[in-house]
């Protein structure tokens, strides 16, 4: 299938690759509107230069589908587990975790990306409640976990599971980590880039990264939030990651793009 932005203008490759898949998993075609924001995020990600820096990622939200959601824009296919038939999925918010066992296994491990060049990224549709994971590695070593903190309404990051940075109330919309050497990771979140702190070394191991949780806590620490989008791979610009991807949901969210 050939998609056809206008006259004369085609798709980009690799939106159009993207849009067939989810197409085929959900057994439908998309809305043009669909179509058509996601080619936008896919060409803007490219023109700011930080494409090739998203190793594994899923847009959760505009399929059809759960199956369709879950057909990842790169790397390798999450792997669901929890409730069969428990998760709560809506197409202009994305995918809600149900704060006792569902939770994606991303496929992509902890020490895939250099520990001094490593980003996560996700969309909050709706907010956390207290001490849930967003995005974490299975044992708790990555050198970034994006989690929501047990006390006030802060966000923080973890490094071996001690609080390194935290940053301004926790609500919806775009929240990262951006790892880009030694002594410097840098946070973004609600469109403010908002912290800039020194850290150790750390050595991550292979286990995989965990959306909605990190499983050396407790079942009370599975996350309970909706996401519309993660991502994690290389260091890149978080500000310009922010705007593609807020720009991206806002087209999910506009009258008449998903009925």
């Amino acid at each position: 299938m050939t998609l056809v932005w206008r006259p004369g203008f085609q798709f980009d490759a690799d939106a159009s690759t993207y849009i067939e898949a989810v197409e085929a998993a959900d057994t439908q075609a998309l809305e043009t509107g669909v179509r058509y924001a996601i080619n936008d995020f896919v060409i803007g990600c490219k023109q700011d230069g930080i494409w090739s820096a998203i190793k594994a990622s899923c847009i959760l939200a505009g399929a059809r589908t759960l199956a369709g959601a879950l057909t990842p824009l790169a790397g390798t296919a999450p792997n669901r587990f929890g409730t069969e038939g428990g998760w709560n999925y809506n197409r202009k918010t994305g995918l809600q975790g149900n704060g006792t066992d569902n939770y994606l296994n991303s496929n992509r491990n902890n020490n895939a990306d250099p520990q001094n060049s490593i980003h996560l990224a996700c969309f909050v549709s709706s907010s956390f409640g207290n001490s849930r994971f967003m995005i974490a590695s299975a044992d708790n070593t990555s050198v970034t976990n994006l989690y929501k903190g047990s006390t006030g309404n802060a966000a923080s990051y973890l490094r071996g599971g001690t609080i390194i940075s935290s940053a301004a109330a926790i609500t919806t919309g775009f929240f990262g980590s951006s790892r880009t050497s030694g002594t410097s990771i840098n946070g973004r979140y609600s469109g403010v880039s908002v912290f800039n702190n020194s850290s150790t070394s750390v050595s991550p191991s292979a286990e995989a990264l965990e959306i909605f949780r990190s499983s050396t806590y407790p079942s009370l620490y599975l996350g309970d939030g909706r996401l519309a989008f993660y991502s994690i791979g290389e260091s890149l610009d978080l500000a310009k990651l922010d705007t593609r991807v807020s720009a991206l949901i806002t087209a999910f969210q506009a009258p008449g793009v998903i009925p």
